[in-house]
């Protein structure tokens, strides 16, 4: 019988299943869709489809440096158990190599070829929920690069090399010594880690926030019954001191406690005689912004033992 690309698509709806895997499953019951499902079951390629709607919130952020270019990845499981597992770090590791190459886009990180398989890598994420047993998800990915200099990486509570909960990327535009900027990228990068701005310089910072803040100290300051032109003064450096914490140049250096980052980096260019500009960064976080399911532990237990 002939495999259609219909009868794969029905397959996999039905299973979860990657499509090569459909693909094989119905090639090997000469594509009959039921011994099809039943292949796949008995190769443990079938169990994706009821892991699928699990909570991913755990799991692990990679990072990949290539040259002028980085990239950073954050790949969901259901516990942490999995992040110790070694399949699924050389897994993270293989696909923040390849979000290099894609340049961080994740449509097209999803779309390119996993090395070693005839799978994609959205493919290869399903047949990582089979083999492994929980439901996973490819949740972003973005990228970095510079034109000349270096992007620095730092994985906070570091896992694995390259891997962790938190993961930094620093881009140094600069004709200075590599090793110089890559010691200034890394101590960035950290300080990065610890403070997570929101943006790398004041006019990079998104508007709205400014205004949300604006608004929230303008009705604090009319609460002080002052007269408006010494309010508009009293929110002037109020904002000044807002962006002292959400704008990275503008921060206290974690490293010394005193210097602003903008001055680190300008004293770091006279001392290796060339131009350092900051270019950007990137933070991932695990987890950040996923809502986790929160359940007894007992009443867990108690609702298994009624099935």
């Amino acid at each position: 019988m002939a495999i259609t690309a219909a009868l794969v698509k029905e397959l996999r709806e039905t299973t979860g299943a990657g499509m090569m895997d459909c693909k094989k499953a119905l090639t090997e019951t000469n594509g009959e869709l039921e011994a099809a499902v039943d292949w796949l079951r008995t190769k443990g390629l079938a169990a994706a489809a009821k892991k699928a709607g699990r909570v991913a919130a755990e799991g692990l952020v990679g990072v990949a440096v290539s040259g002028t270019s980085a990239a950073v990845v954050e790949l969901n499981a259901e516990t942490d158990f999995v992040s110790r597992n070694d399949d699924f770090q050389q897994f993270v590791r293989e696909v923040a190599n390849l979000a290099v190459a894609a340049g961080g886009d994740i449509d097209k990180l999803k779309a390119a070829s996993f090395p070693g398989t005839e799978r994609n890598v959205e493919e290869q994420v399903t047949h990582m929920i089979a083999k492994i047993g929980e439901n996973m998800n490819l949740r972003r990915s973005a990228a970095i690069s510079v034109q000349q200099g270096v992007v620095a990486a730092y994985i906070h509570s570091a896992i694995a090399p390259s891997l962790g909960k938190i993961g930094v990327l620093v881009a140094l535009e600069s004709a200075a010594d590599a090793a110089v900027l890559e010691g200034l990228g890394k101590q960035i990068a950290m300080h990065v880690a610890a403070t997570n701005p929101a943006s790398t310089s004041v006019d990079d910072l998104d508007p709205e926030l400014v205004e949300r803040e604006k608004s929230v100290l303008t009705e604090q300051a009319k609460e002080s019954g002052r007269p408006m032109e010494i309010i508009e003064k009293m929110i002037e450096g109020r904002i000044r001191k807002y962006y002292e914490q959400v704008v990275l140049l503008e921060q206290t250096y974690v490293i010394d406690g005193e210097s602003k980052v903008k001055d680190v980096i300008e004293a770091a260019a006279k001392s290796a005689g060339s131009p350092i500009t900051l270019k950007g960064f990137l933070r991932f976080e695990l987890g950040d912004g996923i809502e986790k399911e929160e359940k007894d532990f007992a009443a867990e237990v108690a609702e298994q033992l009624k099935k």
